[in-house]
């Protein structure tokens, strides 16, 4: 089953290598210059004495980041799904189609170790695209990630780290269990690129944020204070001594996104003068006739050590998604065997 197996994907996995090994050429040559210019970056902001809580991008008034590079970290987020739709959707429903998987059930074989064995296979091949594509992203995404501190956000996190194995992993085993649903190459590939999609976004924007319970500071409403590090910043809402939420209304006026009282609205600037004055903070009069009214800024957000944990909780759920989907399909498989 091996050897067949490798026939029947061997050229798949030629394209794959191919496509891989450009992807590395690419990432690694890109990767290498924007490491150099980074280093010179650093030496140019430590020759000025750029503020440790500045960007240092603002102290050179330039960016590291190239165009291409970029737009080829953003499309690996793809890479995933592609896995599912080329490699785990025709897996049974191609072969049930042109009658191959029948005839190899009567040559001995079961339909447990057929499956076994392809699928085994397949989701390790999986596992491994997974696994170099995101070491790749991870590698030209260094200088990026100690600049400007985005590793919890959207695309940069969905592209690094553990993650990317788990979502090739899942894609696969969806396809498989698609196909062995279905039995038809199509349908599967169609309900595997709807699924796939549906679940990330599902979990990306309702449950990658409760992953872990978030941690909250009360901090002073004339404070600039910010979580240290790679923090995940889901927001800041006004509270007052009693604990009730201040929230915008008809009676709240504005100031830089933080609602302020009628009472203290009246010491905000104009336009003009918030222009004027944005160096001695403008805000600072109505901001300090809050905090002296007894309100208080509460900032909810994840630290920057738990990125690793989520990576790793994130990772391990989608596993536990493609071990049930590949139940489902053994499931499948053994119940027409009947």
């Amino acid at each position: 089953m091996t050897w067949v197996t490798w026939r029947q994907y061997r050229l798949q996995g030629a394209i794959a290598l191919a496509l891989l090994a450009a992807f590395a050429a690419a990432m690694l040559t890109y990767g290498f210059q924007m490491a150099a210019a980074w280093h010179s970056l650093l030496l140019r902001c430590t020759a000025v004495g750029a503020p440790v809580n500045v960007p240092l991008g603002s102290c050179a008034g330039g960016s590291i980041v190239g165009e291409i590079p970029n737009d080829l970290r953003v499309l690996s987020v793809i890479v995933p799904v592609i896995i599912g739709v080329l490699w785990g959707a025709p897996l049974v429903a191609h072969e049930t189609e042109t009658g191959t998987a029948n005839f190899a059930w009567t040559q001995g074989i079961t339909r447990s170790r057929w499956l076994l064995v392809k699928a085994g296979w397949l989701l390790l091949a999986a596992a491994l695209c997974g696994a170099a594509v995101s070491a790749l992203v991870t590698f030209w995404s260094g200088p990026v990630n100690a600049m400007r501190g985005q590793q919890f956000n959207g695309v940069f996190f969905d592209t690094q780290g553990l993650v990317p194995i788990g979502y090739a992993v899942f894609a696969t085993a969806l396809g498989i269990a698609a196909g062995a649903l279905l039995r038809r190459t199509l349908p599967a590939i169609a309900v595997t690129l709807g699924v796939f999609i549906g679940v990330r976004l599902l979990f990306n924007n309702a449950i990658r944020p409760h992953l872990m319970p978030a941690v909250t500071t009360l901090v002073s409403m004339t404070s600039t204070w910010s979580p240290p590090g790679i923090a995940w910043v889901f927001g800041t809402t006004v509270i007052s001594k009693s604990g009730q939420v201040l929230a915008f209304s008809q009676n709240t006026f504005g100031a830089n996104g933080i609602p302020i009282t009628a009472a203290c609205a009246r010491l905000l600037p104009g336009p003009a003068k918030a222009i004027a004055g944005r160096s001695a903070n403008p805000f600072g009069p109505a901001l300090s006739c809050m905090q002296s009214a007894g309100y208080r800024q509460l900032v909810s957000y994840q630290p920057g050590w738990r990125y690793w944990p989520f990576q790793g909780i994130e990772t391990a759920i989608y596993l536990l998604l493609a071990a049930a989907l590949m139940a489902v399909a053994w499931y499948v498989l053994r119940r027409r065997d009947a």
